[in-house]
């Protein structure tokens, strides 16, 4: 299947590409269908829209950025796409490169949950504030460097 993109013209994906967000993400609700696009910078991956050439999100493992992440998210958010085992779930974060030479952040407090297995995508909000949506990924690289 081709499919137009944000950043790469058309390109051709398989349909284990393909993922449904039920209810949308935050701020773009009507937008359902995406799929997952390996980045030419590994390990950042695009979420693109089905429905619109022009919404693509990169996205990156939050667990690259901050080891000791800790996405606590109730287990009846988590039926709302169907997870049944944990080993089905991956994690992942929005990042956001402005265009103003700022810092490229991660939205670690409203992670992208994926039920691997179905398909079925959802934006959690973490509670508290240990993660922010603006969380700076250079630092915690360095931070982590460190170590």
């Amino acid at each position: 299947m081709q499919i137009k993109t944000k950043s790469m013209g058309c390109v051709e994906i398989d349909e284990s590409q393909l993922v449904t967000f039920p209810k949308g993400l935050y701020g773009f609700e009507e937008y359902k269908n995406y799929a997952l696009i390996d980045s030419q910078y590994n390990p950042l991956i695009w979420l693109q829209s089905i429905e619109e050439p022009g919404l693509a999100f990169l996205m990156i493992d939050p667990f690259l950025i901050e080891e000791n992440y800790e996405a606590d998210i109730n287990d009846s958010e988590l039926e709302k796409i169907e997870v049944k085992d944990p080993v089905d779930v991956a994690v992942m974060a929005i990042i956001t490169v402005p265009n103003d030479g700022s810092p490229v952040t991660a939205n670690l407090q409203g992670p992208i949950i994926i039920n691997k297995k179905k398909k079925l995508c959802m934006q959690a909000v973490l509670d508290g504030e240990k993660y922010s949506t603006k969380h700076n990924i250079v630092e915690a690289l360095k931070r982590k460097e460190k170590k």
